[in-house]
C-alpha cells in the first residue's frame, strides 16, 4: 500500500488525476486481503494490484469512469458472478473493493 500512496503522490504532484480501488473486504479465499490497493492515472497508468491480476482490467475500467464523474462506487467481484469469471476470478471467494478519486 505504501509504494502505491508514494506513486499516487508523484501523479498528484505531477497534475495527474487520480483514483484509487481498495479491498474493504472478502468472502472465502480470496486473492488479495484487505487494504491492498490500485491505483490508475488519467493516462490510464496503473501502481499496485487488488486481485493478483484476475480483476484488474475490470477495476481500472471502473477507476477510469469513476476520475470522469467524481462519484465514488462500491465494487464486488465474486466467483457466483458471471462478470467476475469472466474476468478471471476463479479463487472461490468475492472480493468488495472502494473506488474514488484522489483529491488531495
Amino acid at each position: 500500500m505504501d509504494d502505491v500512496l508514494d506513486q499516487v503522490q508523484r501523479w498528484v504532484a505531477d497534475g495527474r488525476r487520480v483514483a484509487l480501488a481498495t479491498v474493504i473486504g472478502t468472502e472465502n479465499s480470496a486473492p488479495r486481503d484487505p487494504g491492498a490497493a490500485l491505483a490508475v492515472n488519467d493516462e490510464g497508468e496503473v501502481a499496485g494490484s487488488v486481485s493478483g491480476g484476475c480483476v484488474e482490467s475490470a477495476v481500472v475500467i471502473e477507476a477510469m469512469e469513476v476520475l470522469e464523474a467524481g462519484v465514488p462506487r462500491r465494487l464486488s467481484f465474486g466467483i457466483g458472478d458471471a462478470d467476475a469469471f469472466a474476468v478471471g476470478l476463479t479463487c472461490g471467494g468475492t472480493i468488495h473493493l472502494f473506488v474514488e478519486r484522489v483529491d488531495w
